[in-house]
């Protein structure tokens, strides 16, 4: 059984499927839609070790050339993908990345259950799971099996019943609004600009409209400032005001923080995607772990089965490795501002220990899944 039907509960489940593994993927396609989610160019690497038709990115999304970043100063800089060795990435229009997906967890074998939540997992001596699937309209019914991933992001809600603990690590929160569509523009790049209390980021969707996000800690913003804040921005505003700025709704609010699991799995168990390692968007590596972290967990429920000693060790072990990468990483890019140390949004993300770590200055990204492979 795979609970949660976005990138890393389809990578897990096409890896066991193709492994010979009978599996049942739930989707419960609960909560607001995802928008503004970027793809970096490694995630190319994923797609093809899943076997993933090249149509997943060749059709509804957008070519993501690279960075623009104020960040360290108020000098803006550019990072292109032009020579990355994988090529461009992509802004993505999530629902449908998510559902090519799990259309090509269906082809591979795998039986996916769409709006089907999983609840009440229970364990039995026999070594299986006993779950209620809830599905409308259908209603409940009840399945066996023998293993469990948690692909239901950052509430990890099967790892937790186990008795998992989460780890919170910040109370990072994205507040966001998508502004309207303008048939003509083709803007390949994305923004973030920092500021005194957080950071913004803009890009062109795909359906031409534009995603402006503002992340910042609960205790420094309300609602009501989201447009005052927008119009002090250097780079963001200007470029939003072709879409329209006016006189914004409220924005919609979301969860950014940094989080992990204390265990990675269990008896039964495994946790794949957000439910074992939540990142920070300043990242940009959401989806490219989500989709690395569901195929180690599919590689590893495999190979588990089939006898092999030390295959969940390993898997534990690769997410340490990324969880580390990152975390340097994170400290990175946010000793790299400087401009506002007394602040509390910054103050809370910078140390002595990040200060030491301070590089050149460049637009925030980290490649985890290619530290975590070396």
């Amino acid at each position: 059984m795979v609970a949660g039907g976005g990138p890393a509960g389809c990578a897990a489940a096409l890896t066991l499927s193709r492994a010979g593994r009978t599996v049942l993927l739930a989707d419960s396609a609960t909560g607001p839609p995802k928008t503004g989610e970027a793809l970096v160019p490694a995630a190319s690497l994923l797609l093809h070790d899943l076997q993933v038709p090249d149509t997943v990115l060749t059709t509804g999304h957008l070519p993501c050339h690279g960075n623009h970043s104020a960040w360290g100063s108020a000098t803006l800089r550019t990072v292109d993908f032009i020579r990355d060795p994988y090529g461009h990435g992509w802004h993505l229009d999530r629902s449908l990345f998510d559902r090519t997906l799990r259309i090509a967890a269906r082809a591979a074998g795998a039986d996916v259950a769409e709006h089907t939540a999983v609840r009440r997992p229970v364990r039995h001596r026999d070594g299986t799971w006993r779950l209620t699937l809830h599905a409308a309209p259908a209603g409940p019914c009840t399945v066996t099996c023998r293993w469990i991933v948690d692909a239901t992001g950052r509430r990890a809600a099967i790892a937790v019943t186990a008795g998992a603990r989460r780890h919170v690590e910040d109370r990072l929160t994205a507040h966001h609004l998508t502004l309207g569509a303008l048939p003509d523009a083709t803007d390949g790049h994305s923004l973030v600009e920092s500021t005194p209390d957080g950071w913004w980021y803009t890009t062109l969707l795909p359906s031409r409209r534009r995603l402006v996000s503002y992340f910042t800690d609960p205790d420094l913003f309300t609602p009501a400032d989201f447009r005052r804040r927008l119009l002090t921005t250097r780079y963001v505003a200007p470029t939003a005001d072709a879409h329209g700025i006016g006189t914004p709704n409220h924005p919609r609010r979301a969860p950014a923080h940094t989080a992990h699991l204390d265990q990675v799995h269990g008896d039964g168990w495994i946790a794949a995607g957000d439910a074992v390692l939540a990142f920070d968007p300043v990242s940009s590596q959401g989806i490219l772990t989500a989709l690395y972290t569901g195929l180690g967990a599919g590689q590893a429920i495999d190979t588990h089965l089939r006898g092999i000693p030390g295959a969940l060790d390993a898997y534990t072990a690769k997410i340490t490795t990324a969880r580390t990468a990152y975390q340097h990483a994170h400290r990175t890019v946010h000793a790299q501002e400087t401009r506002w140390p007394d602040r509390p949004f910054w103050s809370r993300r910078q140390g002595t220990a990040a200060a030491r770590t301070v590089g050149p200055a460049h637009a925030p990204g980290l490649h985890v899944y290619r530290e975590a492979d070396r």
